[in-house]
């Protein structure tokens, strides 16, 4: 009985990790694919449905459009920004 309920910890463990891998790369996509800031730098983590979005970015505007791909991802919870403004 102790067994079944840690192997189910474990797979829900497993569970979460693999949909955070998952969300990552489905934001790292959109953002690739996105025409404003596809060609910039962006770092993407997730953990538990939580996105982080680091690096730089040229304006607000840019940082904004980062921002809404990300939260229009399915399995995104929230998003939380790192991006820091250096206009060129």
């Amino acid at each position: 009985m102790i067994l079944i309920v840690l192997l189910g910890a474990c797979a829900v463990t497993t569970g979460r990790t693999t949909d955070d891998l998952t969300t990552t790369t489905a934001v790292k996509i959109a953002l690739l694919n996105d025409a404003r800031v596809g060609g910039l730098r962006l770092d993407v983590k997730t953990f538990q449905g939580v996105v982080t979005l680091a690096g730089t970015v040229n304006s607000d505007a840019d940082a904004r459009q980062a921002i809404a791909v990300a939260r229009a991802v399915h399995g995104v919870r929230r998003v939380t920004s790192e991006l820091k403004i250096q206009p060129q």
